[in-house]
């Protein structure tokens, strides 16, 4: 397996890179938000990288952060979503986006990424519940927000309120909002409804 390259950036054509390595040219199909990270061509870049062997072809999927790739495979386990499925969520959305949608339960974030349907968003939701999230916050790749957000669901769900109650009451809380206040207005929130 190639799980790395270091090397020298020839060329770029969205999605695809082409990085020559100790004279080996590799390509490698990337999320746009590599893409806009990447160094001038002829500068060297080091890419994370997940091979995928099939019959007829060996492909290559590169990241510059680790958990962009950790996404990446999270949603290609998914019956149903390929590799080019799960690079257009990544580049419609960042890991940290892609997240919170999961621990809030929103499909009409990942709705908007082309080719990502309803039913598909949904499946996406309900697998990835319990993966992603926690990985985020341990890479530090979540914002104050995004954690803020997903303590005030926990704590909502401890509670006993369902998760389609909690995760209302939670996109009504201002950006920001801290965890024990969020909570509190999240509590005021549902009492009225």
């Amino acid at each position: 397996m190639i799980g790395r390259l270091n090397g020298t950036l020839l060329d770029k054509r969205p999605p695809t890179l082409l990085v020559d390595v100790a004279g080996v040219g590799y390509e490698v199909d990337v999320p746009m938000s590599t893409f806009y990270d990447l160094p001038a061509l002829g500068e060297r870049v080091a890419l994370l990288t997940h091979q995928v062997v099939r019959e007829d072809a060996h492909l290559l999927y590169g990241f510059l952060r680790a958990d962009e790739r950790d996404a990446f495979r999270q949603l290609i386990r998914i019956s149903g979503v390929g590799p080019r499925t799960a690079l257009a969520v990544l580049s419609g959305m960042s890991v940290a986006d892609l997240a919170q949608s999961v621990a809030l339960q929103e499909s009409g974030r990942l709705q908007k990424v082309p080719g990502i349907g309803k039913k598909t968003a949904e499946r996406l939701l309900l697998e990835l519940k319990g993966k992603i999230a926690p990985e985020v916050g341990a890479a530090g790749g979540a914002t104050a927000a995004t954690d803020a957000g997903i303590d005030v669901l926990h704590a909502l769900l401890a509670l006993g309120y369902s998760e389609r109650e909690a995760a209302a009451a939670i996109r009504q809380l201002p950006a920001g909002t801290a965890v024990s206040d969020g909570i509190k207005q999240a509590l005021k929130l549902l009492a009225k409804s």
